[in-house]
Formats: structure tokens, C-alpha cells, sequence
């Protein structure tokens, strides 16, 4: 199907706009800050939103931390926020995880993990990782419920998601209850047809992409920045993997959902047509089907922590 009407009336106001890679660094970090401050879902009042750090491998991490209305223990969603591992952090995401936060009535972790070029890969899978370890061992220090915890992210912060999900496995836990995979990073070993086919005019583009890679400098053999690469992917929590028509990124997160469904794990896989890369956490506001997905992510997480 075509690009979705509100999709393309954005990318036609953008499109003669700087890319990110043709900006200095914190030009490119206050850019899309205020794009998705602007063109993200609104953010809906929750009980507290608290900032606060967690001991990490290289000194405090940042997060921000939702706590909806009513009593806990209440279940736990670590959500990574994406950008390419160069831009974005939890103001980036502030609407959709708050909205996450009322709907399912979750504890929402929202980690400001560090990003490159300053710090290359893989510091912010290290950080990933311990945060989650952290919430794992002191969950009820945030009226959380140890026994149903998630990961999710988008982009790059999906990335994180599913590394993540297989650190925990392979390392002791903590037992996740499932994994949220917005339009994810999973292979940047090789490219894919839907690289050459949504690489121009769709947002984020291979220029945009190739800038993010140069940031983050990982090894594209090391699974922890291509966790496609990984052989065995049983075991997994169940997965709930977004993707979007005109993304670039579309094909690792479909190829990624079909190898989870083939290693038998439980696996939701939606393509939303239409539309772009960020439409979920980024653009919400201003294409088609970002609410939509955000209500979907709520009804797969709300269906994962009841069934628990």
C-alpha cells in the first residue's frame, strides 16, 4: 500500500530539513529531542515519574521511573529508548511510556544508557544489561513484581531488548516474562532488501544509518551488536516484534521474529503498512497508526503479565 496520508504529509514538510548526519553532534541530539517531544504521543498523567540512577560498569546510570496509579507489586517493563546508539534517551520517549505505564498498570523503567561516540559498543549493552540485572535483584524497591518483568525498545533500544532477553538466559536470569522489539536493530552484518528499498525519502535513511554506525563503532560480527548472528534462540520469552512498511529496518525484525518462531518461541509479529521507521516512539503524533501500536504493545504486555 502507499505510504499512510498524515506519514507522507510529514516526510513532505521534512523533507528538504538537515539530516542528523549533516549536523554537529549536540545539534543532532537537541534536533531530535524537540522532533520527538513534538511529534510523539502526548504523555498521560501516571501516579509519579521519579529520576533516579542505577549503579552500572562504568559508574550511575540514569533512568526514569513510571509508577502508575493503584497498589503493587506491580509488573516491570525496562524500556530502552532508541536513536542509533548516538541520539535519543527517556525524554525521547516520554509519551509512549507513560501511556504504556496507565495502560497496563506497569512500573516503567526508562534508561538513559550510554551512547557513542563518546562511549562506543558496547557500553550501552553493558548498561543494558545491568540495569536489568538491578531490577531483577531490587524490584520491589520500585513496588515491582520480580517475577514479571520485560524488556522493550525501539530501534537501537531494540536492539538492546533483545540482547538483553539473551544475556538473561545464558547468565542467570532475571527471568523475563517477555520481550518488546519496536522496528529492532537485529543484523548489521549484511544488508537487506528493505535497506536498498526504504534507504531514501522515508525518514531515516542509509546516510542517517551509516552516521549512527560510525558513533557506536561495534564489531558487526559480535552478536551483541547483531543478535541475528546468534544460533540458538530457544528459550527466549515471548516476543511481541513491530515493524513498519517503509522502514529500512523492516526485514532484520521479521527475519528475527520468524528465527524466534522457529526456535518455538511464542512470537506476535505485526507489519504495520503504511508506514515509517519512529512511528511508534518518535512520530506518533503525526502518522497514522503510532497510537494504534502503542495499544497493542499495552494489550500483548497486559496479556503476558495477566496470564503470569
Amino acid at each position: 500500500m502507499p505510504v499512510d496520508p498524515k506519514t507522507q504529509a510529514f516526510l513532505t514538510a521534512t523533507e528538504n530539513g538537515r539530516g542528523l548526519h549533516e549536523m554537529p553532534l549536540d545539534q543532532a541530539r537537541t534536533a531530535f529531542d524537540k522532533l520527538s517531544i513534538r511529534s510523539g504521543i502526548a504523555p498521560v498523567e501516571v501516579a509519579d515519574v521519579v529520576e533516579r540512577t542505577i549503579p552500572g560498569p562504568a559508574g550511575d546510570i540514569a533512568v526514569r521511573v513510571y509508577t502508575p496509579e493503584g497498589e503493587g507489586p506491580f509488573p516491570v517493563v525496562i524500556f530502552f529508548p532508541g536513536g542509533g546508539f548516538v541520539v535519543g534517551n527517556p525524554s525521547t520517549v516520554h509519551g509512549p511510556v507513560s501511556v504504556l505505564c496507565k495502560q497496563i498498570g506497569a512500573v516503567v523503567v526508562s534508561v538513559d544508557y550510554r551512547k557513542g561516540p563518546e562511549d562506543p559498543f558496547p557500553a550501552a549493552v553493558d548498561d543494558a544489561i545491568a540495569v536489568t540485572r538491578w531490577v531483577g535483584d531490587h524490584a520491589a524497591e520500585l513496588d515491582g513484581d520480580a517475577s514479571r518483568i520485560a524488556v522493550a525498545g525501539d530501534s537501537a533500544g531494540g536492539n538492546l531488548a533483545t540482547v538483553v532477553a539473551i544475556d538473561a538466559r545464558d547468565n542467570g536470569g532475571p527471568a523475563l516474562a517477555a520481550q518488546v522489539l519496536i522496528y529492532p536493530a537485529t543484523d548489521i552484518s549484511k544488508p537487506y532488501p528493505s535497506l536498498h528499498e526504504n534507504g531514501r525519502g522515508f525518514f531515516i535513511t542509509v546516510d542517517v544509518l551509516r552516521w549512527f554506525g560510525e558513533g557506536y563503532r561495534a564489531d558487526p560480527l559480535d552478536w551483541r551488536a547483531s543478535p541475528m548472528l546468534v544460533e540458538d534462540l530457544s528459550g527466549l520469552p515471548p516476543a511481541f516484534v513491530v515493524t513498519a512498511e517503509f522502514d529500512p529496518l523492516r526485514d532484520q525484525g521479521e527475519v528475527y521474529a520468524h528465527r524466534l518462531a522457529d526456535a518455538g518461541v511464542g512470537v506476535q509479529a505485526r507489519r504495520y503498512d503504511g508506514q515509517i521507521h519512529g512511528f511508534v516512539a518518535n512520530l506518533a503524533a503525526v502518522t497514522g497508526l503510532g497510537t494504534t501500536a502503542i495499544n497493542d504493545i499495552g494489550e500483548f504486555l497486559d496479556g503476558v503479565f495477566t496470564d503470569d
